[in-house]
């Protein structure tokens, strides 16, 4: 028994279209040149006998990739779907270089802020000790004494100072 229209394949090969017609189901009338690619590529017998070799579940797919590398070798007859895949491996290549570049990039940023926030932390550290060191003169350390004890030495000996004066005693 046939359909009540005839799959595109058997429309392009000018015969009935039985119920059984392997070619059928992947090959509507509604897309002749679907059929038509294949045909000029891999030829009705050997797409027949490809699709026939195929569980039930997986020949819906393998009629898919057939059709993109028919059309793929009609466009481009010396190449056909390696072109494409030669350039998606080449944006591949160029993405993972810019990549490698950014992360570089990324990587040094960091390393140039991590350099900053030391230096930060050191002049924090070196303002800190300048701030403890103006409680007291810069020119006297903790291990020196007062350089004007000398001179009040030399001025008034070991002098005791006692005694009233206006009222105060000293």
């Amino acid at each position: 028994m046939s359909h009540s229209t005839r799959c595109a394949a058997c429309k392009s090969l000018r015969r009935r279209c039985t119920k059984d017609c392997v070619l059928a189901p992947y090959f509507p009338p509604t897309n002749p040149q679907r059929f038509a690619c294949i045909h000029k590529i891999f030829g009705a017998s050997n797409t027949t006998k490809m699709l026939e070799q195929l569980p039930l579940h997986l020949r819906s797919v393998a009629a898919d990739c057939m059709s993109f590398e028919a059309s793929s070798r009609v466009e481009d007859p010396v190449y056909g779907s390696v072109r494409i895949i030669s350039r998606l491996q080449e944006q591949i290549i160029e993405a993972q270089s810019e990549l490698e570049k950014t992360n570089g990039e990324i990587a040094f940023h960091k390393a140039q802020q991590q350099l900053q926030q030391q230096q930060m932390q050191q002049l924090q550290m070196i303002h800190a000790v300048a701030q403890e060191g103006e409680d007291q003169p810069s020119w006297l350390n903790s291990n020196q004494q007062d350089p004007f004890s000398n001179v009040n030495q030399q001025l008034f000996g070991d002098y005791n100072y006692s005694g009233t004066f206006c009222g105060f005693e000293f």
